[in-house]
């Protein structure tokens, strides 16, 4: 009889972790879906995106285009080497992704109400 006391509350724990997890899982993959960004290059991303972007004058025309842009910030890889992490009062950032079968460069500041892009190699 014991047995089967136990096995019921398994049985009941296992099913209220079940339902929890489904609607966690859904949620995720929902629409509004929940972003898990626990490595630092997908930190930097997501916090970029969340900014207002600016040009700088010095950024030639064709490069100020806000998809191209957003390419870099959804599939870039920062390159911490050569990026600024520490200055003030806004963080220099180094950017590569591949675009047209071209390896470009983005240059951006990351401060703390925009994003300003400052070049593109």
């Amino acid at each position: 009889m014991a047995f089967l006391k136990r096995l019921g509350w398994y049985l009941v724990g296992l099913s209220i972790g079940l339902i929890f997890l489904v609607f966690f899982l859904k949620k995720k993959s929902g629409e509004e879906g929940i972003d898990f960004c626990y490595f630092p290059n997908c930190r930097v991303l997501k916090d970029m995106r969340s900014k207002t972007l600016t040009f700088s004058e010095s950024l030639p025309e064709e490069y100020k285009d806000t998809l191209l842009i957003q390419s870099f910030l959804e599939d870039g890889n920062v390159d911490f080497g050569k990026s600024d992490t520490k200055s003030e009062p806004c963080k220099t950032y180094f950017i590569s992704h591949e675009q047209n079968g071209k390896e470009l460069e983005l240059q951006a500041k990351n401060c703390k109400e925009e994003v300003v892009i400052e070049s593109i190699n």
